[in-house]
Formats: C-alpha cells, structure tokens, sequence
C-alpha cells in the first residue's frame, strides 16, 4: 500500500469526499495524492478541488510600498502565538522593508541583507530562532512596481498596520492621482483577498492547471454518454469557465456579483477622464501550499492497526 492514514485523512479534508472513497481513489491511483483528488472531482465526488490556501502554518505576511515599487513577504512560525509576539512582528515588518528597500525578490538575498540595528536579517532570524524558542522561516518574497500610477497595499483582518495573514498589492497604472487610484485600488485588494485569483488574465493562467482541467472535464463528458462533437464542447466550455472564474480580470467583482474587475477598472478610468490599466497583483497568504504535519489520536489507532 503505497499511502498512508494520513493520507487519507488529508485527502478527506481536501475534497470533502466519504472516508471509504477516498480509500477508494488512493488505492486506484497507487497512493498519487494529487491524481486521487482529481479522481474524486472526476466522479463528482468531491465538494470542491479546496486551495492550498486552506492548508495550515503559521506566521505573518509582511507588505510595504516605497513610491512605485511594492514587496509582499511571507515569514512563517510553528504557532500563531509566535505570531503575536512583538519581536516576531518586528522582524517581519523590518524584513519586508529591507527587501523593498533594496529591491530584493530572492529569500537567501533577504538573509543577507542588513538589518537594523546591526548584523543581517538572516543572524536576526537565527536569533529570534534561539530567544524565542520556535522555529521560523522566510518562506517567499513578491514584488511589483508600475511606471507611473500606484500601488495600493491591503492586509485583511490586520494584526498590526502592514502585517496579517492575507496582504495583498494591487498595481494600477494612469496618469490619474492617489485620490482617484486608492480608493479603486482598495476595493480591487479586497476582491482579490476574497476571490483568491490564480493570474491577472486567462492567458496568463499556468498551462498545467487547464490542462489538469480539461482531464477531469474529459472524464466527465465520457461519463455523458453524448455524442463525442458534443463532449469536446463540454469539455471546451468547462474550461473556459475554470479560466474566466480563475484570472482576476474576468472575475465578476465580489461587490455586486455581476461586473468583471475588467470592466470596473475601465469604468472607474472613464469616470475620471483618464485610463487605468490594472497591470499586475500579488496575494500572498499565509501557508498556501503548506501542510502541517498534525498528530492525533485516530491516526495513531489507524497506524496501529496496519495502515502505516
């Protein structure tokens, strides 16, 4: 058996599926977790494909914007209580502005950075290590600038000013001032932290993903039983939806539900006389794509009675 009863738990959180079909879908796809989950989504089994952004660390997400530039840092922790302490939120803020400061995009480039008050972000980081007691890391690092225009910083649920567990950048580029661009600019952020896009446009979506896609919208129209001109359109038009309801600029804005950010963006420009051109984001949230090894007392039976 090439999987484990953690597996199986994970798989279950994941989709929503029964325990026995997620057994199922492991043993059919020789333990592949990513292949099982996509067997569930074939069969219709499962709730949603749920987001890494749903899967457990711990931590702060720093951002911070210097004139046409922004940076987006994630620093992680083993537990939110770490989270809350003021050393930790220190080092992540002075972190993140190291890094806008010196336009750095890469995590070991960070480390060696200066930091305040002496010594580099990474013996900082190894002092906290040691002081605080728990492990911690700087995960990942995205920056974004426009030619001319601004870049609107937006944390939901703040801990403190610039640092939470979602920040998100949103880069607009017009000639058009702060007064008209931040307020825009806001409510883009707040969409985004709320909708969770994958790219700004469908074309810029990862092709492994629609491909992923157009797989389980395949085996789905074979299920059908139609016509094979009429399951490559349902395949056709399935992925097309995953695309628009997936790139930020075909979304359809969480404020009214009906106006894609495209057109919002191109109406707010046309109220104030001038164009807006949403040209990039970041969302970073705090442990997408992490999983946090968790030990509880169901596993540890399940294990002792042979599902190792």
């Amino acid at each position: 058996m090439a999987y484990t009863a953690a597996d199986v738990k994970n798989l279950r959180e994941r989709t929503g599926a029964g325990m026995m079909d997620c057994k199922k879908a492991l043993d059919e796809t020789g333990g592949d977790f990513e292949a099982a989950v996509d067997a569930l989504r074939a069969k219709g089994l499962a709730a949603a494909a749920k987001k890494s952004s749903r899967t457990a660390a711990e931590g702060l997400v720093g951002v911070a914007v210097s004139g046409n530039n922004g940076i987006a840092v994630e620093v992680n922790s083993e537990t939110d209580f770490v989270a809350k302490n003021d050393q930790f939120q220190d080092f992540v803020r002075n972190a993140t502005a190291a890094a806008l400061a010196g336009g750095i995009t890469d995590v070991e480039a960070l480390k060696a950075a200066a930091y305040p008050g002496g010594g580099t972000v990474g013996e900082k980081l190894t002092n906290n290590v040691a002081t605080i007691g728990e492990n911690q890391q700087i995960r990942r690092i995205r920056a974004t600038s426009v030619s001319q225009g601004l870049i609107v910083p937006y944390v939901h649920n703040a801990a403190v000013a610039g640092l939470g567990k979602i920040g998100v950048l949103v880069s607009l580029e017009s000639e058009l001032g702060a007064d008209v661009l931040e307020p825009l600019g806001k409510q883009i952020a707040m969409h985004i932290a709320a909708a969770f896009p994958l790219a700004l446009s469908a074309d810029d979506l990862d092709p492994e993903l629609l491909s992923r896609e157009r797989k389980i919208a395949a085996e789905k129209a074979a299920e059908s039983g139609k016509p094979a001109d009429v399951q490559a359109k349902m395949v056709d038009g399935a992925v097309s939806k995953y695309a628009k309801e997936n790139a930020l600029l075909s979304q359809l804005f969480v404020m009214d539900n009906k106006t894609t950010i495209a057109d919002v963006v191109a109406q707010a420009g046309k109220a104030a006389g001038k164009p807006i051109k949403l040209v990039d984001y970041v969302r970073y949230q705090l442990g997408e794509g992490i999983e946090k090894v968790e030990s509880d007392f169901a596993a540890e039976v399940a294990a002792a009675a042979g599902l190792k």
